[in-house]
């Protein structure tokens, strides 16, 4: 059966750059948005033609360069936004206007100071002005997860009569919770007239760390786009992370029969890209793209990946351009791990030997926190002396513990099977097998 397909609408340019620190020139946006399209994303929202001359030029430049995705540029309900966003858009080949305009009771009476009924106006003729200088025009209804769903079924009415063709719900403060806004969603499809000839987007903020998940809700209630960023970036705790709403639709297919444009293979180097231009580095438990995301230390944990990866990782680290998953030497590694680096680093061990290594490995680990190879290196050497099973390979031709070389292996890639098919896999890597619960025990 022919699966769904999710529009990817990446936000990353324009509401990711919002977010403090985040800010990017014209070169970096072109840059940035070249990944985008390698990434394979439906939508590139490049910029807020109307903020600033270089938001105009940006999105004025990715237009012409960039001919693949629909380029999208943000404006508010009134005529000068709108113009501006239609003359940035002018050299693309996929245009979109993208209109917003606040419609909850408390940014209409505090923030605007318009009534309900002017508010539907003002949306629906700058819906309609967009309409004239671009055929795909999407209209958000800011902060929809806190108006009055009798109001916003009648504003959405209004701009699909006046020609919008997607209709983005947005989770502005991201006070929603999943249960709630997939009814919102499925609410809006029942009462909305009209909203058959368009698309429903959701735009969720993650201040209550329920985007990708209330993304997800909205899908399973009928959206067929998703705005979403590279890294979760955007205003206050960000947008739904593009890599993380993707990959659970890829991972959890069985629950979630829906299929994106997205190559995964580019997420990882997207994130790098956006880090290295924004100078923001991603945290290291980051789902999917932070630096632990396939890095493993608990001497339980290493010992079933060492045999099967399935026992600790749902999806292969290549799939989303990771190079490798890493086994971390602590405290809180066991025997397999171990044993496996130094067999790594060119010494074999009977079981005696690697017990006293271990010994010493763990009292060092406690006091250091990470041991890189020079001091497994100076642990061998304690244990038995420089002689080994054959030359190690962090050690110079000197017999000289070469820093530099040992410092780059830690953590160190495992050789793991590599095929997820568990009929296939060797049970082990190293020569010695140890019992099977040996490494389990330690960790409990």
């Amino acid at each position: 059966m022919e699966r769904t397909r999710i529009t990817i609408f990446d936000t990353t340019l324009r509401d990711g750059e919002q977010s403090p620190g985040c800010s990017m020139n014209v070169q970096e946006k072109l840059r940035l948005a070249h990944q985008l399209d390698r990434l394979g994303v439906d939508v590139i929202e490049a910029g807020f033609p109307i903020a600033s001359d270089g938001d105009f030029t940006a999105v004025q430049a990715i237009a012409a360069a960039v001919p693949r995705p629909i380029i999208a540029a943000l404006a508010r309900a009134c005529t000068k936004d709108i113009e501006r966003a239609g003359q940035a858009l002018a050299g693309a080949v996929c245009p979109r206007i993208h209109v917003f305009l606040a419609t909850s009771e408390i940014h209409l009476q505090h923030k605007l100071r318009i009534t309900q009924q002017q508010c539907l106006e003002q949306a629906r003729d700058s819906v309609r002005l967009a309409k004239s200088l671009c055929p795909d025009v999407e209209f958000s209804p800011e902060d929809a997860t806190r108006t009055s769903p009798e109001f916003l079924y009648k504003i959405l009415e209004a701009v699909i009569e006046a020609g919008a063709t997607t209709l983005n719900i947005p989770d502005t403060v991201g006070y929603s919770v999943p249960s709630e806004f997939g009814e919102l969603i499925a609410g809006i499809r029942k009462h909305v007239q009209g909203i058959e000839r368009v698309t429903i987007s959701a735009h969720c903020h993650n201040d209550l760390g329920l985007a990708v998940a209330n993304s997800l809700a909205a899908v399973a209630a009928g959206a067929r786009q998703v705005e979403c960023a590279i890294n979760g970036i955007g205003e206050r705790a960000g947008n739904a992370s593009l890599e993380e709403f993707v990959m659970a639709l890829r991972v959890r297919s069985d629950r979630y029969p829906y299929d994106t444009g997205v190559v995964s293979e580019q997420l990882f180097p997207a994130s790098k890209l956006l880090s290295e231009i924004t100078e923001v580095p991603v945290q290291p438990n980051k789902a999917i793209i932070g630096r632990n995301a396939f890095a493993h230390e608990a001497g339980i944990h290493q010992d079933g990946m060492l045999k099967n990866r399935l026992t600790y990782e749902i999806m292969t680290p290549q799939s989303v351009g990771v190079p490798d998953s890493t086994l971390v030497l602590g405290k809180h590694s066991g025997r397999h791990a171990l044993g496996l680096r130094c067999e790594q680093l060119g010494y074999t061990f009977g079981r005696r030997e690697l017990d006293e290594i271990y010994r010493q490995f763990v009292v060092l680990a406690d006091e250091i926190k990470h041991v890189h190879d020079h001091h497994l290196l100076d642990l061998v050497r304690k244990t038995r002396g420089i002689q080994a099973s054959s030359t190690p390979h962090a050690l110079s031709a000197g017999g000289q513990v070469d820093l530099a070389q040992s410092k780059k292996q830690r953590p160190f890639p495992a050789t793991f099977p590599g095929d997820y098919s568990a009929a296939t896999l060797p049970r082990n890597t190293i020569t010695e097998h140890l019992p099977d619960q040996e490494d389990y025990l330690w960790g409990v």
